[in-house]
């Protein structure tokens, strides 16, 4: 890849070379959506940058946002609801990009410690007033693994989480009271 500072350019130059937007690049364009949209006087909204979501005002019924927490062993099911008021909610997974081989997982996102793929976690769920952030640190509990994951969330003022760990065990943030759904 070249960059040419002068002409604000990058230039690729190997064929098949792609940027992508994962990483917070996906945070970081629903926030400035966000904000473009309330720019142009938009009272209330939802942008939805596949996944990474960022809210404002209310719904035209007067009740707040309600994002659904998937269920990573399914993600067709959901296992919890949650309010969202002007803020975001991100949650990094294994259940969307991976590959199996000789039956073990190996997820897209990469421990920096070991250079093999995170474990430990299925998702992790992130609710803070940016989805800029809360991409960076679904991605970094993730990585960190539960127990130091929760432990970092729970110092943060204005950040709360929810991890689904390996064995599908649901664990939250001090401030986070799930309502889990019943079955019918």
């Amino acid at each position: 890849m070249l960059l040419n500072d002068e002409q604000q350019s990058v230039f690729l130059k190997n064929p098949g070379m792609k940027i992508g937007f994962g990483g917070i690049g996906k945070g970081y364009a629903a926030d400035k959506a966000k904000a473009l949209l309330i720019e142009k006087g938009v009272s209330a909204g939802i942008i939805n940058a596949s996944g990474d979501l960022n809210t404002w005002g209310k719904q035209p019924n007067g009740k707040d946002w309600t994002v659904a927490i998937v269920n990573p062993l399914n993600k067709e099911k959901v296992f919890s609801w949650m309010p969202v008021y002007n803020s975001a909610v991100v949650t990094s997974g294994n259940y969307e990009k991976y590959v199996k081989f000789n039956n073990v997982l190996y997820t897209h996102i990469i421990d920096p410690r070991t250079g093999y793929p995170a474990t430990g976690i299925l998702s992790a769920t992130v609710f803070t007033k940016t989805a800029e952030l809360a991409d960076a640190l679904a991605t970094s509990i993730f990585v960190m693994g539960t127990s130091t994951g929760l432990d970092f969330i729970n110092q943060l003022k204005g950040v709360e989480c929810i991890i689904v760990d390996q064995d599908n065990h649901i664990l939250t943030s001090k401030n986070i009271t799930l309502n889990p759904l019943k079955n019918d």
